[in-house]
C-alpha cells in the first residue's frame, strides 16, 4: 500500500503540467505536529511506501524530522522532487535517515526542454547533480519522465540514460490535465499512442535491468500481459483500492490528479477517511462503467480513474477515454 503526502505548496519551480498548481507556500499547511499524527495514522491504516512530495519537498524545513518518525513508525520513506535541492549534504542525511529511494523528475535529454517545461534555467543541471548526489551517497533513485506530444519519442533514450546515471527504476508519467495541465492539454497522448508507446516501453522492458513502470497508464499490464510478460505489478490503477494522497492542508484525494476532496485530516482522522470514505469504497467495486466494465483486464488494469473523471464530467467510474482495447473480453 502506498500513500502521497504531497508536505507542501512550495516550489522552485513553475512547471507547466503542475497538478497541484506549485509555487507559492499554502496558507495552513499541515504543521509538524500535525504531520507528525498523519504519519501515526498512515501507519495506523496498514500503509507501508510513503512518499513525500510536493511542491518541492525539500523546501520544507521540517523534513528530516517527519522522515525520521515515518521510519520511526516502519514506514519506507521515498521522496518525488525536483532533485535541484538535493546536495551532496542533503543526500548524506537522506542514505543516514535510511530513506529507500528517491524519484527524481527528468522529461527530456535536451537540457533547454526539460528546463522549458519546469520554467527554471538550469533545472535539468540540477536534476542530474541531485541523481548523481544520490548515487554517491548510496541512495537508491530512479528518474521519473512525463510523457507528452514533444517527448514521446525520447522515452528510450531517457531509460538508457537512467541505466547509464545508476538509477534502479525509470517510471513514465501520462499527464491528466489537472492543475496547471489543463492548459497544456493538447499535448497529452491519445488512445493509439498509448498503445504505442506503451508496447515500446514493454519491449525495452525486456533489454534493461532497471525496472520500467508506467503511471496513470494502467493498460501497460493488459499489453505486458499480451506480450506473455510476467510483471511484479498486482494491478494497473491504484487509486482508492491501495493507494491515495494528502494535499498540503490535508485534503485526501483518490490519486493525485482527481481534484476531489474526500475528507480531510484536520477533521477526520486518516484512518478512518481510508477504511469508510464512500468514494473509496466504490472505487474497491470496480464496477466500471463503458469498455472498462466489460473488459477481461479490468482487474490488471482498471483504466485510469482520473482520466476517466475529466473527460467524463466527474464520472470516476466512467471508462476509460484513451483506450483501444474497451470492452473485449480479455484472457
Amino acid at each position: 500500500m502506498i500513500v502521497s503526502w504531497n508536505t507542501t505548496n512550495q516550489c522552485n519551480m513553475y512547471c507547466d503540467h503542475c497538478y497541484r498548481d506549485a509555487g507559492a507556500k499554502a496558507t495552513e499547511e499541515l504543521n509538524t505536529e500535525e504531520g507528525k499524527a498523519l504519519l501515526d495514522e498512515i501507519a495506523k491504516a496498514g500503509f507501508k511506501i510513503m512518499i513525500f512530495s510536493g511542491g518541492e519537498p525539500f523546501m520544507r524545513e521540517d523534513i528530516f524530522d517527519l522522515v525520521a518518525h515515518a521510519k520511526k513508525l516502519g514506514l519506507h520513506p521515498v521522496f518525488g522532487t525536483n532533485g535541484t535541492l538535493i546536495t551532496p549534504d542533503v543526500a548524506k542525511k537522506l542514505k543516514e535517515l535510511g530513506v529507500m529511494g528517491v524519484g527524481i523528475s527528468l522529461d527530456s535529454l535536451d537540457k533547454e526542454k526539460h528546463d522549458n517545461l519546469r520554467k527554471l534555467k538550469g533545472a535539468w543541471d540540477g536534476a542530474v547533480q541531485g541523481m548523481i548526489n544520490c548515487r554517491e551517497a548510496g541512495v537508491p533513485f530512479q528518474v521519473h519522465t512525463t510523457l507528452m506530444d514533444w517527448n514521446y519519442d525520447e522515452a528510450e533514450a531517457i531509460t538508457d540514460f537512467a541505466v547509464e546515471i545508476g538509477a534502479k527504476a525509470h517510471h513514465f508519467f501520462f499527464l491528466v490535465p489537472t492543475g496547471r495541465a489543463k492548459n497544456i492539454e493538447e499535448e497529452s497522448l491519445r488512445a493509439e499512442q498509448y498503445e504505442n508507446i506503451l508496447t515500446r516501453i514493454m519491449k525495452k522492458q525486456q533489454e534493461v535491468d532497471i525496472e520500467l513502470k508506467p503511471t496513470c497508464a494502467p493498460q501497460f499490464m493488459r499489453i505486458a500481459k499480451q506480450m506473455g510478460m510476467d510483471l511484479r505489478f498486482g494491478r494497473g490503477c491504484l487509486a482508492g483500492i491501495s493507494y491515495c494522497i494528502i494535499s498540503p492542508k490535508g485534503k485526501v484525494q483518490p490519486c493525485a490528479y482527481m481534484d476531489m476532496e474526500i475528507g480531510n485530516v484536520r477533521e477526520t482522522p486518516f484512518s478512518e477517511i481510508w477504511a469508510n470514505s464512500e468514494v473509496f469504497k466504490t472505487l474497491r467495486t470496480m464496477d466500471y462503467k463503458g469498455g472498462c466494465g466489460t473488459c477481461g483486464y479490468k482487474k490488471i488494469c482498471g483504466g485510469c480513474r482520473a482520466r476517466a473523471a475529466f473527460y467524463h464530467d466527474g464520472d470516476y467510474m466512467a471508462e476509460e477515454p484513451w483506450c483501444l482495447y474497451h470492452g473485449r473480453k480479455g484472457y
